[in-house]
């Protein structure tokens, strides 16, 4: 669907039509977008964080879900993260539709990376329940996390020259080598 050509949805009309779409598609004012498919190392990240950090969540009240969850940001807008933390009550009952994540994870691509950074980043900044934003790159093993302050403004933690990736919002640690496991390591420059 072509978000130019198409007439504005209402968000219900969108997830009526979205429930019944074999591919998925973000909205975001009225408008549809299509989610282009992942790369193998995407896939990887993905699944060696979902496995880690819901090994790490066991018996605590908060739970890790992928890809394939929609999250509605207001009235305006529903995303598909990679990967989420929510320990909301509502959110852990619900079959669709998630809106009170603690924690998103965004795996970069090189055709997301700037979305991924900006708008996306801004639009999940709206969610008043999420208090952490990490964005991993495979290609360049890079691991960024943005925390909400007591303030209410997010600080950056560069995460790529440690060990591990520590999301700190749900006290989950998950070594590198794992977040990457699967995965080639870059070429030497």
């Amino acid at each position: 669907m072509n978000a130019l050509t198409q007439p504005k949805l209402t968000l219900q009309a969108y997830l009526a039509w979205e429930n019944e779409q074999p591919e998925k598609h973000e909205f975001h004012r009225g408008e549809v977008f299509a989610m282009v498919g992942a790369r193998r190392a995407h896939g990887c990240v993905v699944a060696n964080l979902s496995r880690e950090i819901g090994n790490q969540l066991k018996g605590s009240p908060c739970r890790v879900f992928t890809e394939g969850m929609k999250v509605q940001i207001g009235e305006d807008t529903v995303l598909y993260p990679d990967v989420f933390v929510t320990c909301d009550r509502a959110d852990l009952a619900t079959e669709m539709i998630f809106r009170a994540p603690t924690l998103v994870v965004e795996v970069l691509s090189p055709s997301t990376q700037a979305y991924d950074r900006s708008h996306k980043f801004a639009l999940y900044r709206r969610i008043p329940s999420l208090q952490e934003y990490i964005l991993v790159d495979p290609d360049t093993r890079r691991v960024e996390a943005f925390r909400r302050g007591a303030d209410g403004l997010w600080d950056l933690h560069d995460l790529s020259d440690g060990d591990r990736l520590e999301a700190a919002s749900i006290g989950a640690r998950v070594p590198l080598a794992e977040v990457f496991d699967g995965i080639e390591p870059p070429a030497p420059a």
